[in-house]
């Protein structure tokens, strides 16, 4: 069998995945699809300033890979620019570096192989209405369809791309939330949770819902004054939790 290829490591998921031209028709022009490890690479050679030999360990491959995913973000970042392409963010052979990643302020315990894990953006016992802004998760732990275990956490990260890959390292399953953006919900696609939008009152109650199978919710975006903070994008295809993207 051929070898798999080795994974990236990054150290959060985007924020923005779509960047469209102004003033153009979205149904008239094509997409480039950076990669999330080509958009690794970018970031931290550009923005943040490393050099090549940093990024690679970083990112936990070769100087050579990293030169190669350099040049071909770059490449399709030129072509979108001079061709008034859209630019998307989407797979790639990815996991979340557990080095640093900021993680909730009480590490969960592993969770069993026939666990079920609930996270519900939390504020005084109800969901909180805004997910990129919560400061706490109600942490739910389901085994044979009831809750065997629950823990409030706090968060480190900041912006939704740092939430969902907290979510991610803690082997949530299934996010339960208020508002949310475009933006948050490619993220949480990209990490491989599934996603129960638009929930309110208490956090107890709406998981019982959930278990039920009386939820009122959704998997989609639904606030657009978050889309117009961290970018809206059309859905991407989900990836397996807790494994590479590819």
């Amino acid at each position: 069998m051929p070898r798999l290829p080795k994974c990236r490591k990054i150290r959060v998921f985007p924020d923005y995945y779509s960047f469209i031209p102004e003033n153009a028709d979205e149904k008239e022009f094509e997409t480039v699809t950076l990669t999330l490890d080509e958009y690794e690479a970018v970031k931290l050679l550009d923005a943040e300033g490393m050099n090549q030999e940093e990024c690679a360990k970083s990112m936990g491959v070769a100087r050579t890979t990293i030169t190669a995913m350099y040049e071909s973000a770059r490449k399709k970042i030129a072509i979108a620019l001079v061709e008034g392409k859209r630019i998307r963010i989407s797979g790639g052979n990815v996991e979340i570096d557990r080095r640093n990643q900021a993680f909730f302020d009480n590490n969960l315990n592993s969770k069993g192989v026939n666990t079920m894990r609930v996270a519900v953006t939390y504020d005084n016992g109800n969901v909180f209405g805004h997910f990129g802004r919560t400061q706490q998760f109600k942490v739910y732990d389901i085994e044979d369809g009831k809750v065997v275990k629950s823990e409030v956490v706090g968060t480190n990260g900041e912006g939704c791309g740092a939430l969902a890959g907290v979510l991610n390292l803690a082997d949530v399953d299934v996010l339960i939330c208020g508002g949310i953006g475009g933006g948050a919900v490619m993220a949480l696609q990209e990490a491989g949770i599934r996603l129960y939008a638009g929930a309110s009152g208490n956090t107890d109650k709406v998981v019982e819902a959930f278990l039920a199978g009386t939820l009122s919710a959704s998997g989609e975006a639904n606030c657009e004054h978050h889309d117009e903070e961290h970018g809206a994008g059309h859905t991407c295809h989900g990836h397996g939790h807790g494994s590479c993207h590819h």
